[in-house]
């Protein structure tokens, strides 16, 4: 199909015959006779699952690895699980240094123990920066009586002549 050139001078839409198009309408729509959506396929999950395998299950499919002898059973055992041969390299390596063990822990960040001591410490915190702001607030207030005294003459008793009086 051709687009034509219309009354005006300008490009006209290219003419389309209905019911012929191979593609459902995307107007959104029924697509489906009887205006019922067709149920998704129960086989492709909407979001993939990663697979975790147990430190038990990995030693398990060594032995098995490491028991075979002939040619393919290594194979035959990858296809009977599910398994690509880099994970049994990696879990070798793993076994070899002892880190099949703590497979078994989640993986990410750490939970960091919690100090029995911390409240404590904090309450403390607190209290000292209570008085240091008192001890400020009680020497400006002696600095004042200082200059006080002075303005007036007044003298001040100094703590080695309080005995002397």
């Amino acid at each position: 199909m051709m687009a034509t050139e219309g009354p005006k001078g300008g490009v006209e839409a290219p003419e389309r015959r209905g019911g012929s198009r191979s593609e459902p309408a995307r107007s959104g729509g029924d697509s489906t006779p009887g205006g019922e959506l067709p149920e998704p396929d129960p086989q492709v999950p909407e979001k993939p699952v990663r697979r975790r395998f147990s430190a038990a299950y990995k030693l398990e499919v060594l032995k098995d690895a490491d028991a075979a002898t002939e040619p393919g059973q290594v194979g035959e055992l990858l296809r009977r699980h599910g398994l690509y041969s880099s994970h049994l390299t990696t879990w070798r390596r793993e076994r070899d240094l002892g880190a099949l063990e703590r497979l078994d822990k989640k993986r990410g960040r750490k939970a960091v123990a919690k100090n029995p001591l911390a409240g404590r410490v904090t309450e403390l915190e607190r209290e000292n920066r209570r008085l240091t702001r008192r001890l400020k607030q009680a020497e400006t207030i002696i600095e004042v009586q200082k200059k006080v005294s002075e303005i007036l003459g007044i003298p001040l008793n100094t703590p080695g002549s309080e005995g002397n009086d």
